[in-house]
């Protein structure tokens, strides 16, 4: 099964790649191919399609300012559940384009313990052992797997009605459905910090491709030591001892 995978994932990223293009510059590191942007954006559209939609759909009196958007009301709800369809359908190749590097380790659970200094900025470098996704980001994206299949359920339930599921698989879907939305919507918001002000340079990775080698050895210092071959504490404290002394930097 997981070859299978690969050879699928492979076979999209080579494809992709003969059409777009990315480019890595000197002290800079592929961080994502175009295969893998391409996915990302579209998960991120289909999801704010089918959330703005959905807010014009659950909370007319607070959001029917979204509605006309998309055609009014009942465009809305004809829309809405395609749009979600879309979401669940662009993350699950997500989720195959990401299956290896997700999967959870040792190094994430002493990440975990050790979040409090990571949040607080104690720390000039992540743990030496944070890998390509650090815990932080592997919980959200376990999450959104886990949405999405609540997602997937009860929008099906919604989709057919009463007369199919009968009233109470309704009206439970209705409330699992709400509470997943606004699970996965606060994760958004932390994502959207993170990787713009939280954490600078990360944006980039997602249109760009490519990231600073200062950003992959501050950020994943485990992934930059495996794709370079450097130690990344040795090569923070030569840039810093360059930026000191105001020479410039070297590769």
């Amino acid at each position: 099964m997981g070859t299978a995978i690969d050879r699928f994932d492979e076979k999209a990223r080579r494809t992709f790649d003969s059409i777009g293009r990315t480019e890595v510059y000197r002290g800079e590191l592929l961080r994502h191919p175009v295969y893998t942007r391409v996915l990302h954006w579209a998960v991120a559209l289909f999801f704010f399609l089918a959330l703005f939609t959905g807010f014009g759909i659950y909370l007319p009196w607070l959001f029917r300012w979204f509605t006309p958007i998309f055609g009014g009301g009942p465009l809305s709800r004809i829309l809405h559940p395609y749009f979600g369809v879309a979401f669940v359908f662009f993350f699950f190749l997500q989720m195959l384009n990401w299956l290896t590097p997700m999967i959870w380790c040792d190094a994430d659970s002493k990440w975990m313990r050790n979040i409090r200094k990571i949040a607080g900025g104690q720390e000039k470098l992540e743990p030496p052992d944070t890998g390509f996704f650090n815990a932080g980001q592997k919980l959200q994206f376990w999450e959104i797997v886990g949405g999405c299949v609540v997602y997937l359920i009860t929008g099906i339930i919604l989709w057919m009605g009463a007369r199919t599921f009968g009233a109470m698989a309704v009206a439970v879907s209705y409330v699992l459905h709400d509470i997943s939305a606004i699970i996965m919507l606060g994760g958004i918001f932390i994502h959207i910090y993170l990787s713009t002000i939280g954490e600078p340079g990360t944006f980039h990775s997602m249109t760009r491709g490519a990231v600073s080698e200062a950003w992959a050895w501050t950020f994943h210092p485990a992934w930059f030591k495996k794709v370079t071959g450097r130690d990344p504490r040795e090569a923070y404290e030569k840039a810093r001892r360059e930026q000191d002394s105001g020479s410039p930097k070297t590769s």
